[in-house]
């Protein structure tokens, strides 16, 4: 399934925004120019607000934990709303399963050859977790993205990303509804699997 987009489609529409590189804005939030305060992601270059957070979306994230720690295999660790480092944006996915140990990203955020899968619960950034995520996320060679669907009530499952060519999207796009249960792939090798009923209700 192609996810290209001539441009961003959730933001980027006005040619007078500033666009910054990922060591910038560590920078700017390094130096305080940027806060916890500020609800922000860096998206192919953009600083962007994200999306604000309701009941539903933060209950599946407390259901979603539950689910998927006890599927971390030994070496990975399963990091909640925590930033990653790609060539041209610093996201904050809801999950990442990443290889090592914390102290590995004492001084650093995972990098596309650390992370194993990326996962976003999407209600009101649906649209931008579907087209513009998965056009970032395929860019950067992530292997495995899902995006929990609380609009459409379905688990998204995207794989086998192109890379950084002219037009990333993941070749293998796959569904899962309520009945179904979905496999967690990590490295190529299937480390166990959850339902869609016990991620959404």
């Amino acid at each position: 399934m192609s996810t290209l987009t001539a441009q961003p489609v959730t933001y980027g529409h006005d040619a007078s925004i500033a666009r910054f590189s990922v060591a910038r804005y560590q920078r700017m939030i390094e130096t305080g120019v940027l806060t916890p305060d500020d609800k922000v992601e860096l998206l192919e270059n953009y600083v962007v607000l994200k999306m604000p957070r309701n009941p539903p979306h933060d209950s599946t994230i407390d259901r979603t934990l539950d689910v998927l720690y006890p599927h971390k295999p030994k070496g990975w660790r399963l990091r909640v709303q925590s930033a990653i480092a790609l060539s041209d944006s610093q996201p904050e996915p809801d999950f990442a399963f990443v290889r090592g140990s914390a102290t590995d990203y004492e001084n650093r955020h995972p990098a596309p050859a650390d992370i194993g899968k990326l996962i976003e619960v999407a209600d009101s950034s649906l649209l931008r977790d579907q087209r513009d995520k998965t056009r970032i996320y395929a860019r950067a060679g992530v292997p495995v993205y899902w995006i929990v669907n609380l609009v459409d009530h379905r688990i998204e499952v995207y794989s086998q990303p192109s890379g950084p060519t002219g037009q990333p999207a993941y070749a293998s796009f796959q569904i899962y509804q309520p009945g179904d249960d979905v496999p967690i792939v990590l490295d190529g090798n299937t480390v166990g699997g959850v339902a869609v009923s016990d991620l959404i209700p």
